[in-house]
């Protein structure tokens, strides 16, 4: 089985590319390999419960982050240095993820097949 993971680096509004990263997690997870997703930078903000994407111009493409575990996506790491510079905490997160530190995602990037970046 191959293993991917997908890190988002950027804000949740304004772009596609977080639309786009969740797409090709849940695509590449049907097709049975190996999904863990990384959350850093700005990103981290995709996880923040209450958002109301509509109210941006966005589509809500940020409640299907709900249904991760319906893929056998279990790997969410959010980091924990990216966390504290935005001022968020994990009990503010909509979904469960694993606050990880820089370490312990790099060597989550060290153990998969492939790397993509959204």
């Amino acid at each position: 089985m191959k293993s991917v993971a997908i890190v988002f680096r950027h804000a949740p509004f304004g772009s596609t590319s977080g639309r786009e990263g969740l797409d090709v997690a849940m695509l590449s997870a049907s097709f049975e390999q190996q999904v863990s997703l990384i959350f850093t930078d700005e990103a981290v903000l995709h996880l923040l419960g209450g958002q109301t994407p509509e109210q941006a111009g966005a589509k809500d493409y940020l409640s299907a982050l709900k249904a991760l575990p319906l893929y056998d996506i279990d790997t969410v790491l959010v980091c924990s240095e990216s966390m504290q510079k935005i001022g968020l905490n994990a009990s503010e997160l909509s979904i469960d993820a694993e606050v990880a530190s820089a370490d312990m995602i790099t060597q989550t990037l060290q153990a998969v097949d492939e790397v993509l970046v959204f």
